[in-house]
Parts: structure tokens; sequence; C-alpha cells
């Protein structure tokens, strides 16, 4: 006779907005399968009040403790992304494995110390990176690796979203030492990503940044250029100036197009398939988005982790399947601050962007930006 597992113990790390908003009801989805004991925050009323609305035995400032006392299997980082390094190694030091927000870590150093604190056999570190487990996008994913839409050639990425100066009021946001970098790195990651899950390995970059609307230390707008391990060609936008919003990714292969248009996530319905003139109908019939529609959302993605956490396996989108977006876009303010062509695998342990992504170049690092 087969026998139900326990639920996870689950630890929230951040008791703000996308905790309440996003990651909490994903939870409540699964209640034979998680457990939701705790919530910890550095700013106590926020702990407190998480606690009391979702009704948590625990509530704390002090991760340590709370690792001790609530004893998670999974612990939830929704904190803003200074802490994320300190946050993550101490909670799979503590056995328990993570699950952390956008973007992972401030810098490839950063990331690269999380994931030498999972084990051998976990725990493990999954980034959320959402927009991979809708099933559109698996859909499309199939499709390409299959070879059905033929070589991909050329591709659009694009996260074109405003923010206003009330935006970047809040203390750690836009600044160098604690979100890392601009838009690419907190608004178009998700694009990005799920861009690089389409497409795979990416073999050079040649990009732009600028500071042109908002007080920032950061910038607020990049693009890019990427040739792909494939040879083909993408362009990469990410802007916080954008007053008409929109997510937007293009691929184009010798047989198809591909294009989703969404803003925050997509069903199926954001997804559009345009056969090459010639192309045998017969063939684009099979191209129709999948009967089940799954949503982006972190419902989807968790769905998956579970699975991952019953099996014991590592899980998409950690180690180095997690840390390839951020790759990308550190090689993409390297090119844009040095000028510079840069290559996959180029930034290592002793180059300066390797552990910040001014890479201390003047005009953009916090002592020279003036800012």
């Amino acid at each position: 006779m087969s026998v139900t597992p326990p639920p996870y113990r689950v630890l929230f790390v951040g008791a703000g907005n996308i905790a309440r908003a996003v990651h909490m009801p994903a939870f409540l989805e699964h209640p034979s399968d998680f457990t939701v004991v705790g919530a910890v925050d550095s700013d106590p009323g926020a702990a407190r009040s998480f606690a009391a609305d979702f009704s948590l035995p625990h509530h704390s400032t002090d991760l340590a403790a709370a690792l001790r006392e609530a004893r998670p299997d999974l612990v939830v980082i929704a904190s803003p992304p200074v802490a994320h390094r300190r946050q993550a190694v101490a909670a799979l030091e503590a056995g328990a494995w993570v699950w952390c927000e956008k973007p992972p870590a401030l810098s490839l150093a950063e990331y690269d110390a999380m994931t030498a604190a999972e084990g051998a056999g976990g725990p493990y570190a999954p980034i959320v990176f959402q927009h991979r487990f809708g099933s559109g996008a698996e859909h499309a994913k199939a499709l390409i690796t299959s070879g059905e839409l033929g070589a991909p050639l050329v591709a659009h990425c694009q996260t074109t979203w405003y923010r206003d100066d009330s935006y970047y009021a809040v203390p750690w946001r836009g600044k160098w030492a604690t979100e890392g970098a601009g838009p690419a790195m907190g608004l178009g990651i998700h694009q990005i990503d799920l861009l690089l899950e389409l497409l795979g390995d990416w073999a050079e970059i040649r990009a732009m940044a600028g500071r042109l609307a908002r007080d920032t230390e950061t910038d607020d707008v990049t693009t890019a250029t990427v040739r792909f391990a494939s040879g083909a060609l993408a362009t990469v936008v990410n802007s916080a100036l954008s007053p008409r919003q929109v997510s937007h990714l293009r691929i184009d292969l010798r047989d198809a197009t591909i294009e989703l248009n969404h803003l925050y996530g997509y069903g199926n319905g954001d997804w559009t398939y345009t056969p090459a003139p010639g192309v045998d109908p017969a063939r684009t019939a099979a191209w129709s988005t999948p009967a089940q529609d799954v949503p982006s959302s972190h419902a989807a993605q968790l769905r998956s982790l579970l699975a991952d956490m019953r099996a014991g396996r590592r899980p998409r989108a950690s180690a180095g399947d997690g840390r390839r977006s951020l790759e990308l876009i550190t090689a993409m303010y390297k090119a844009a601050l040095t000028g510079l062509p840069v290559l996959a695998g180029e930034i290592v342990p002793g180059d300066p962007f390797y552990t910040a992504l001014h890479g201390s170049v003047p005009g953009w690092a916090p002592e020279e930006s003036g800012r």
C-alpha cells in the first residue's frame, strides 16, 4: 500500500507584495504537498502581519533562527536581490531547497557562491523563471528542437516597460550595489531567459546602455545584438521608459515565424505561427497551440519543482541552466560599457565584470558616476 508523503515545510523570506500576491496563491493550490510554516522579513511588522494574515506559526527578522525553529524543506526567497546570495547559502547549508526570485544574484560571483552551497544530490536552488513553464513555451521549444520549423535565423527579444521616478525612489532600486544593474536585470531577465530556452547557447554579444530619463546610478535602457551558437542573430531591447508596455519575442526560422506578445504573463492565445510562403498547409496544422492551455506562472513552475523534489532530482532553472541568462546580461553590460564584443564564457574570476556588472568602468562605477 502506498503511503502519502507528508507535505513539505515552506519558509518565506521576504513578506512583500510578490510573496502575498504571487507566491502564496501558488502554494495554496497544493495544501497536501506544501505547508507554509513561517515568514522572515527585515521589517518585523511585515513578517508579523504576513504570518497573521495566513495563520503561520512562525515569523522573524532572523533567518538563522527561523531556519532552526521552522525546519523548512523549501525556502522561498522573495527579498530584494542584494540579500539573495546570503539567504540562499544559509538555507542550503541548513539542508533546505531554495526557490529564489529573479534576479538570482547581483553578479556571476554571487551566483556561483550560491550554487557552490548546493549538495551533490541536493538541496538545489532553482531560480523563478516561470515563463519557461507555460504550455506555449513548451510547445514552441518542442517544435524548434525537433527541427520541424527549420533552422532559427533571426530573433527579437523586447521588454519595453514603464517605470516612473517613484519606482526608483525605493532605496535599493537603480543602484549597482543593491539591484545589480538596470532594466535588463530587473525587468527583462524573464524574456531573455525565455529567448535562451528556445534558441540555446549564445556565442557573441555587442551592446549599448544609456541613462536617458531616470535619475539612476545604473542604466535605464540597454540594446544588444547577439550571435547564437547556431548562427542565428538576435536583437535584445530592455527599457524602463516605454509608455506602451509590451513583452515581445519573435523568432524567424526557415519555415515559420513564431511571435509572442504579452506583458507579465502569457497563455496559448498570445502565441502566433506564420508559415513561410510555400510551406505545405498539412504541416502548419500541427503547429497550432496545444490543447491544454497552461499560462506562464509561478504555479506552473511550482508544479514542476514539486515533481523534482519528490524525485530528488535537479530542477530546471538551477545551476548552469539558471545561470545562463545572468551570464548573457553580464556580457551585455561588459559589451555596452567597454564598447567591445564579448564572447560566451569570457567572464571568469579575475574579470572585473564577474563581481559587479559595472566592471569598475569610469562613469558607470558608483564611485565614478556621481549619482
